[in-house]
């Protein structure tokens, strides 16, 4: 337990006092039993509500570890146990296993919510956000469940969001200190992320950059936890680790990077292919930039394609005078590159005034995805 930390909290104190909270479930989201909850996000399939049920001592967690989980029977009850040492309250959201991961959590002592078919990472996060706010925890904990993280970094990130009052701490690969023996073309990769994800946030100095922002291992404050708990805009697979920094960015929250240990050498690895992983990034972050910097993503490069255009087209202007010669390559070039720069420069007028206006009228949270 780290410095701080209530110890009477959440089973930990020698006075366990343990009752059964049963809670619906849907969609990844956890409620009050009883209570109805309406899927926001119309047009998408209705899933069937789950039942469950969480053992605890006290209704308010001061350190709550979730492990979003899948298929990993084969390490999840040593993270799960290793996690115990250092947290009140240990959670594992099994996301539609197939394998005996529940059981084995279980059998160790984590409390698990089993969704009952695979819904996506980021389904994970939100049934987590959830179960944490309902609990009042004073900090959340999230790490994978595939041994990659080492669960005894977990009072780091917590000392640092105390130290710091930081709302979200990210544990990173890439600061003085972090261990991480990642393959060369996985460390390429994700410093391209990494890039690309800052500049979408328009975050130019390097002071102010986040350093890992496809990290799994993260804390989040009760502010934090709040907010992300009710924002339906976070993506259900890998894409909701960048929503979540675009949902920080737009609250203004704080964020501190702690260095932590990672490998890459173990026997449940994830399983994650990383060209479609990557695929799916890119393509969240420059719909980021296209709806939320419209001017940068496509007026200057349409403004920039216009005058090359232009360029072209004097060149084969000057060629059909000098040769007497019509260069049809070079015309069709020029109306080419004009046509698309035109093209470009007038949605990115459109996209900003849209933004404008859902600014002004108080829907700039609503992202349309």
């Amino acid at each position: 337990m780290t410095e701080g930390t209530d110890n009477t909290a959440c089973g930990t104190s020698s006075d366990k006092r343990t009752g059964v909270i049963e809670t619906t479930i849907e969609d990844g989201v956890a409620g009050p039993p009883g209570n109805i909850t309406t899927n926001r996000n119309a047009g998408h399939e209705h899933i069937p509500r789950q039942q469950f049920e969480l053992e605890i001592s006290e209704s308010i967690c001061s350190v709550l570890v979730a492990i979003p989980a899948y298929n990993e029977a084969a390490t999840i009850g040593d993270v799960v146990q290793t996690a115990s040492e250092y947290a009140d309250y240990v959670l594992v959201i099994d996301d539609g296993s197939e394998d005996d991961t529940a059981v084995r959590a279980t059998a160790v002592g984590g409390a698990v919510i089993k969704h009952r078919q695979n819904r996506g990472y980021g389904a994970a996060l939100k049934t987590a956000f959830e179960v944490a706010s309902r609990y009042n925890a004073h900090h959340l904990v999230v790490l994978d469940g595939d041994g990659q993280h080492d669960a005894a970094d977990v009072p780091r990130l917590v000392a640092a969001q105390e130290r710091t009052g930081a709302h979200l701490v990210i544990g990173s690969r890439f600061i003085e200190g972090a261990t991480s023996n990642a393959p060369l073309y996985r460390w390429i990769g994700l410093k391209t992320i990494n890039g690309l994800t800052n500049l979408s946030l328009g975050v130019v100095r390097a002071a102010s950059r986040v350093s890992d922002t496809q990290s799994g291992f993260r804390a989040y404050d009760q502010t934090a936890i709040e907010t992300l708990a009710a924002d339906r805009s976070i993506g259900n697979w890998m894409d909701a680790s960048t929503d979540i920094l675009y949902h920080a960015h737009h609250h203004s929250y704080s964020i501190e990077e702690v260095p932590i240990t990672v490998t890459y050498d173990v026997a449940n690895a994830s399983t994650r292919a990383p060209l479609s992983h990557g695929v799916v990034l890119m393509r969240n972050i420059l719909k980021t930039i296209e709806r939320e910097r419209p001017l940068t993503a496509l007026a200057v490069p349409g403004f920039g394609l216009t005058f090359g255009g232009m360029g072209v087209g004097y060149m084969s202007l000057d060629n059909y005078i000098q040769s007497g010669t019509f260069p049809v390559g070079l015309a069709l070039t020029a109306a080419v590159l004009m046509l698309i720069g035109t093209f470009a420069c007038f949605t990115a007028i459109v996209l900003h005034a849209l933004s404008t206006y859902f600014a002004n009228t108080g829907m700039g949270d609503r992202r349309i995805r």
